[in-house]
């Protein structure tokens, strides 16, 4: 229960759904986890129930400036950082023609531009000890087309190009940072479930697909947990720059329906 042991760790999008599965599982593995996200109230309960190696903290991820302080305060009083998960994101309806410009800001904003600041403050930090581990959580949407999230998935796909850039610009300039991206589907979270019943009742296509994998289930936090250890771990020290898709075969079986994940 030690594959991460010693590590500082950042999660984003900490408080609930995949956040909170990777908390859960880097504490049990040993890591010193600072736990983000916007939900005060939830974040602070699950560090709390965490214990003593789990502290959570406001971040809007957004922010630059916030981005800044949040790592600098980590290294001031740990030592170190050696893993960023890259994991706040927020969906919205919106197809390509009816997408209002509000919705657009918001979705590239929390999504890719916390990417952006966060590797960007994560890096150095990093490698000052030698290297360390980025994670990014993009999307089956990252590489199939979503209609009715039109603006989620060019979100998605920039974190994953973004995780690329980043992993080479680390190979071209020693850094030792690896990067790599996670491109689920068909995961029971709050918001899977929220968004499944209601794209069903508008009859629409949704990415979620339990009833097409070989399971014929939806898929639990701790299974995208569990690569997304591997990946923060020394495990993968072979494997940088590299998308990782995880839907127990869903994006590979043609003619998918929608679940309905709301009963």
């Amino acid at each position: 229960m030690d594959r991460l042991k010693g590590k500082v760790a950042i999660i984003t999008g900490a408080a609930k759904g995949l956040g909170a599965a990777d908390a859960r599982l880097f504490v049990a593995e040993g890591a010193r986890v600072i736990l983000t996200d916007v939900d005060d109230a939830a974040g602070s309960a699950l560090a709390a129930e965490l214990g003593a190696n789990a502290e959570y903290h406001h971040l809007d991820v957004t922010s630059e400036a916030a981005w800044e302080a949040l790592v600098a305060d980590i290294v001031a009083r740990h030592g170190r950082l050696d893993v960023l998960v890259n994991n706040a994101g927020v969906v919205e309806f919106g197809d390509p023609e009816t997408l209002t410009e509000a919705n657009y800001r918001k979705i590239m904003a929390v999504s890719i531009d916390g990417v952006v600041f966060g590797t960007k403050h994560a890096i150095p930090a990093m490698a000052a000890n030698g290297g360390g581990s980025i994670v990014n959580m993009a999307s089956i949407a990252a590489i199939q087309g979503e209609p009715t999230f039109a603006a989620y998935s060019a979100a998605k796909g920039a974190i994953d190009a973004y995780t690329r850039a980043t992993a080479a610009y680390s190979i071209k300039n020693g850094r030792g940072v690896r990067a790599n991206s996670v491109l689920p589907a068909g995961i029971d979270t709050p918001m899977v479930r929220s968004l499944g019943g209601k794209l069903a009742d508008l009859g629409a296509a949704a990415p979620v697909h339990d009833n097409a994998t070989a399971m014929n289930r939806l898929g639990e936090p701790v299974d995208v947990a569990n690569l997304v250890l591997f990946l923060a771990s020394d495990e993968s020290r072979f494997i940088n720059g590299q998308s990782h898709v995880i839907d127990d075969g869903a994006s590979i079986i043609a003619g998918t329906t929608v679940p309905r994940t709301d009963r």
